[in-house]
């Protein structure tokens, strides 16, 4: 394996640039989503609990707070709402009595889809003018990232907590 070259190896300025970089990015995307994803007729957060469910399937109200990070209060809230507007439904949980299922509905699952088609219109845009290897890159670097703030936060968000469930069965 060949060693790194001096300029290989990342810098402290690096590490600094980076982190403004994403303090930055992050102050934006809260803004940008905002104004893109309510004229939905859903809130950010609303959204958000729609792609879990989307992404993760059927979960209980403990669980979405989790994947979320919400209170159980607010996220039930969320749920309220997301049901009212017919996005989501909740039905019995198959093997507790107390708990109820949270699923998406084909019209919730329908405006996802929708809004995440055109913030990923966005994105194929934004990366049009670099190479193959910056693009993976840039991903495998957000993934990385991604990763460890949700390891040191406690909740997961590797594939298998993250990734489609088979913890709970589907409505047929």
């Amino acid at each position: 394996m060949p060693t790194a070259t001096r300029s290989a190896v990342p810098t402290a300025a690096d590490a600094a640039e980076l982190y403004e970089a994403l303090a930055a990015l992050v102050r934006v995307y809260q803004f940008r989503d905002r104004d893109r994803i309510c004229c939905h007729d859903v809130s950010v957060t609303q959204c958000h609990a729609l792609e879990a469910l989307a992404r993760n399937g059927p979960c209980t109200l403990n669980e979405l707070a989790a994947l979320l990070y919400l209170d159980k209060s607010t996220a039930s809230r969320v749920v309220q709402t997301l049901e009212r507007k017919r996005y989501l439904t909740r039905r019995e949980h198959p093997e507790d009595a107390r708990a109820k299922v949270l699923e998406i509905t084909p019209t919730g699952l329908a405006l996802y889809q929708t809004i995440k088609a055109d913030l990923v219109a966005e994105q194929a845009a934004s990366m049009a003018d670099l190479s193959a290897d910056a693009r993976r890159g840039a991903i495998t670097l957000i993934k990385r990232l991604t990763r460890q703030a949700a390891e040191r936060s406690g909740v997961g968000c590797g594939p298998a907590s993250c990734g489609p469930s088979s913890r709970l069965p589907v409505a047929g």
